[in-house]
């Protein structure tokens, strides 16, 4: 490729305003030298064009002599960090590049697998080394050299909150099986430590036992993978006051006061990266994501009165009242309306369907009933009766489904919508919230919300799990606990009573880091490890491992007592059935009432035929006259007389033979005609029709008041036995001619 040949691509490059990569698509072969130059060329000239377009048009002839023309100051301003460093321009005319380069150093870790590790950087035209990353001569010595390596120790300091940090006491011989050996001395001065981890290195060192703890948690499983891989030893001891850090009386307290005054080389727990703490002290990437959240109790409330109508809503009970109610009266006139009902206009029945049949017939249906009911005859009545079994069907097995879940008691919490909620920033009477001294959530709302800080100061705790047991007391002295959402949300899986939830939308996100003190040069290395872990799951692995638990360790006992309903569950059911007795008495009186005073006072007037749509027996009674009611009566004397002579005949021997005898029987011996005998009255009248059914109940010791006229001489005289064929269709028998004039009486049964 020639000069002119480079020249004009240069040209078109440049007019065109073109970044170093679109070299490469020309196939244009550059070193980073050229790449940074047109790179800085293009800019220059792209501001210039953003600024001043007039400048951007390039002079088709150069003079190398002419004095600088204006578009000069553009590529004096331009700076940028390119292939080879920094880049940037001089008085006008020189251009300096900065070259920064990273130290590697190629290390193995626990597992003796080769790793690259960041030993420090080149700046500046310097070399900066990180304190305790470069190995020593006794750290490169091999393993056949020595015992063992000097590492660099780190004293580290932590603060217990679950699940990141756990202590438990130590064993009978003061060692930790499980975790690491942790000092709570209770104080954060330095002499006092140093004095106590020299005792505890020394071989007859002392240490009084209420000092040693063991810890183990998430964030002490990540130190110890830290101190695997970097590699270094470490002193653990828990913080004095028990803080994460707060500007306080013109100091730090707590984990960022042991950083500052260079008591601890790091802190590691769930220690959260803010503002105010980023300025004093530094910060690893985040090892853990969160954000701020609500924690509220939920309260079992007793079931009041009316708790078995809960299931369904108060609509929901007009709705099916007034459907009922609809569906009686179609029945009734669609019975009524038809040729096949139960109503005298269609055939000639016994029995009315009235409405208080039909509502006694959707009243059974609905509640399951299984008493005697009159049912509809036509088929347009049995097929709604046939929809509305469907219909409660339905709405009953909705009822039982949601019966025991309502029964057993509403749990009701403090709805809160989150930080920005009134019951917050407008607290009411009685209403308390708090969180945790001097820590990242109270930080954020002292700054955001002032007055709500100003309020909630009085009720804040020095720990989460003090935050939690006042949220759980009986009664309870806080209503919301406000904190950091994964220390919360491993507060509600472990709460036995499941009685713990968060609420509202979460709030400031942030993140934990592992604190150190201001250029650190640990933190580079600490950083790039969390990251290389994030990605080869290892820290999945940890949260897995800490959080995944049964959720509020549920217990199956504890599932069953709380699904037993006991009588106040059902004290509603009672109180109703009481007052149903208590209505029921009034109906009975309602009852007599009318019996005495209305319904005489109706009969005077005439007959209601309409009251037969309503009620048989009201219907009965009004347009029924007193003959009626004794015919009615001797009607039903001689059924039951009737009943009483089937059963005597039930009695005798011939009905208790079997079936199969009594029908040879038949079959073998034709009966021949009957004959009865011809009773005559002495006065030679003709037997009337109907008389002779009434001589037949007559006793013989009465029949002579039958036929004679009133004389006891008179009788009857038996003829020859005529066929009864003969007796249906003649007048044969005579009577006297008082028999004819005299009213027939019969005797009554023994007992009526």
């Amino acid at each position: 490729m020639d000069r002119q040949s480079s020249l004009e691509t240069l040209v078109d490059v440049l007019a065109s305003v073109l970044r170093a990569n679109d070299w490469h698509e020309v196939n244009l072969v550059l070193c980073h030298p050229w790449d940074d130059a047109v790179e800085l060329v293009s800019r220059a000239i792209a501001s210039a064009a953003y600024v001043r377009p007039d400048l951007t048009l390039i002079p088709t002839t150069v003079n190398c002599n002419d004095k600088p023309c204006p578009p000069v100051r553009f590529l004096a301003n331009t700076s940028f960090h390119g292939r080879t460093g920094h880049v940037s321009v001089h008085n006008a005319t020189l251009v300096h590049t900065e070259h920064q380069y990273r130290v590697w150093s190629l290390l193995r870790d626990s597992r003796g697998e080769p790793t690259w590790v960041t030993m420090g950087t080149w700046r500046h035209g310097k070399l900066e080394l990180e304190e305790g990353a470069w190995q020593s001569h006794l750290q490169r010595k091999s393993p056949s050299d020595g015992a063992g390596g000097s590492r660099m120790k780190l004293r580290v300091v932590t603060l217990v909150e679950h699940p990141f940090v756990f202590t438990r006491e130590v064993d009978e011989d003061g060692s930790c099986p499980a975790g690491q050996l942790c000092l709570d001395p209770g104080t954060n001065d330095s002499a006092v430590l140093d004095a106590l981890f020299e005792e505890l290195g020394a071989e007859n060192g002392s240490v009084p036992r209420e000092y040693k703890k063991c810890c183990y948690g998430y964030c002490i499983d990540l130190l110890e993978k830290l101190a695997e891989d970097l590699p270094f030893d470490f002193e653990l001891y828990i913080v004095g006051d028990g803080k994460y850090g707060a500007w306080k009386n013109g100091r730090w307290t707590g984990l960022v006061g042991d950083l500052l005054s260079g008591t601890a080389h790091m802190a590691v727990t769930s220690f959260s990266i803010n503002s105010a703490r980023s300025k004093v002290i530094d910060f690893t990437s985040p090892f853990f994501s969160t954000s701020l959240g609500i924690l509220v109790r939920t309260k079992d409330t007793a079931s009041p009165i009316g708790a078995f109508m809960w299931p369904l809503h108060w609509t929901m009970w007009v709705g099916i009242f007034v459907a009922l109610h609809m569906t009686a009266l179609f029945l009734t006139l669609y019975e009524w309306k038809s040729p096949y009902g139960m109503t005298p206009h269609g055939r000639n029945r016994m029995k009315i369907f009235s409405y208080s049949s039909a509502l006694n017939l959707c009243y059974a249906i609905l509640f399951g009933r299984t008493v005697s009911s009159k049912t509809p005859k036509c088929c347009t009545g049995r097929f709604l009766m046939n929809l509305w079994a469907i219909f409660c069907l339905l709405v009953l097995s909705s009822y039982t489904a949601n019966l025991a879940a309502v029964m057993v008691g509403e749990k009701t919490f403090e709805e809160l919508s989150g930080i920005h909620d009134p019951k917050l920033h407008h607290p009411s009477q009685g209403f308390r919230f708090g969180t945790v001294w001097e820590s990242s959530a109270e930080e954020y709302i002292k700054k955001s919300f002032p007055e709500m800080h100003e309020y909630m100061r009085r009720y804040n705790v020095p720990t989460t799990p003090a935050g939690v047991t006042m949220l759980k007391t009986e009664p309870p002295k806080l209503n919301a606990f406000i904190m950091d959402k994964s220390l919360l949300d491993y507060e509600v899986s472990i709460d036995s009573d499941c009685k713990l939830l968060t609420v509202g939308k979460p709030f400031a996100i942030e993140g934990y880091g592992i604190g150190l003190p201001q250029n650190s040069p640990l933190t580079s290395n600490i950083s790039e490890f969390i990251s290389r872990y994030k990605s080869a799951g290892f820290m999945d692995l940890l949260h897995d491992k800490w959080y995944k638990m049964v959720p509020c360790g549920k217990r199956v006992f504890a599932v069953t007592e709380t699904l037993q309903m006991g009588i106040y569950h059902f004290s509603g059911l009672f109180v109703l059935l009481c007052i149903g007795l208590c209505g029921s008495l009034l109906t009975s009186l309602g009852e007599h009432v009318f019996y005495r005073l209305i319904l005489p006072r109706i009969k005077r007037k005439k007959k209601f035929n309409y009251w037969l749509h309503t009620s048989q027996k009201i219907h009965r009674a009004l347009n029924m006259g007193t003959e009626e009611q004794k015919n009615q009566k001797l009607s039903l004397e001689k059924r039951c007389n009737i009943q009483q002579s089937q059963v005597l005949a039930a009695e005798q021997p011939w009905n208790n033979l079997r079936k199969e005898a009594r029908r040879v029987h038949f079959q073998l011996d034709q009966a021949p005609e009957r004959e009865g005998p011809v009773w005559l009255c002495a006065n030679g009248r003709a037997l009337q029709p109907g008389d002779r059914e009434a001589t037949l109940l007559v006793p013989p010791a009465e029949q002579k008041h039958v036929c004679d006229g009133g004389g006891e001489q008179g009788g009857f005289r038996p003829e020859l036995p005529l066929r009864e064929s003969q007796l249906q269709g003649s007048d044969a028998g005579l009577f006297s001619g008082a028999a004819s004039k005299q009213k027939l009486s019969l005797p009554r049964a023994k007992g009526e």
